[in-house]
């Protein structure tokens, strides 16, 4: 598996165009990854999420892959700097039975409405704390508490919008969770680390990034 980072440009045209349709940033990042037959979701088979960081208007893509890409792919200024990628292999190695590691997670906490069969977005930070330490229950990690409650922090992230096709429009309110987990069974979550947790895995949610304890 790999890590790729991307130092973006925001002046260029394919940014520009892919931060107002989040189905061609998806479009964007998958052409640097070789094809696979037509009845395979390449996503899938290549393993890819991904998130963008933003801080005071520059923005970093984090990109994680089973298969190594070729970023010479990218269109010409699309970067600001030279994509690195690093294996994460050292990060698979961590993963051990009551190991306690730092994480930044963005997510689509969602409810199914059982009326309609609609998702339903979560709003409310305390359900989408309760969200988070369900997935740990079948994913292989439990949130520690703290004084304060679960280690948890909730960072308000921008709507991601955009159209596949028409008329079906991409609206997705993602939630950035920053905190401590601690492995509890090492196979489910290095499942969940390798393929990432919950929906909207090809709009920029899943991707799970772990650090050294209080070091991230």
């Amino acid at each position: 598996m790999f890590l790729s980072k991307l130092t973006i440009n925001v002046h260029s045209r394919t940014f520009r165009r892919d931060y107002a349709n989040v189905h061609d940033m998806h479009r964007t990042l998958m052409s640097v990854y070789p094809d696979v037959p037509a009845d395979t979701p390449k996503r899938q088979a290549h393993g890819v999420l991904w998130r963008l960081d933003s801080n005071r208007g520059s923005y970093v893509q984090y990109v994680q892959s089973h298969t190594r890409p070729d970023w010479d792919k990218l269109p010409d200024g699309h970067l600001n700097a030279p994509a690195e990628i690093r294996p994460l292999q050292p990060v698979l190695d961590a993963i051990t039975a009551g190991r306690k590691l730092a994480f930044r997670f963005v997510a689509n906490p969602t409810r199914c409405d059982n009326k309609t069969r609609q998702r339903i977005p979560l709003r409310q930070p305390a359900d989408q704390i309760d969200w988070l330490i369900r997935q740990g229950q079948t994913h292989g990690f439990v949130i520690p508490a703290t004084a304060a409650g679960p280690d948890i922090a909730i960072t308000p992230t921008a709507t991601i919008t955009g159209r596949k096709s028409e008329p079906s429009k991409i609206t997705i309110e993602p939630v950035r969770f920053d905190g401590h987990l601690i492995v509890t069974d090492p196979a489910a979550f290095t499942d969940a680390f390798s393929n990432g947790i919950g929906r909207a895995k090809a709009y920029g949610c899943g991707l799970i990034s772990l650090a050294p304890s209080r070091t991230l």
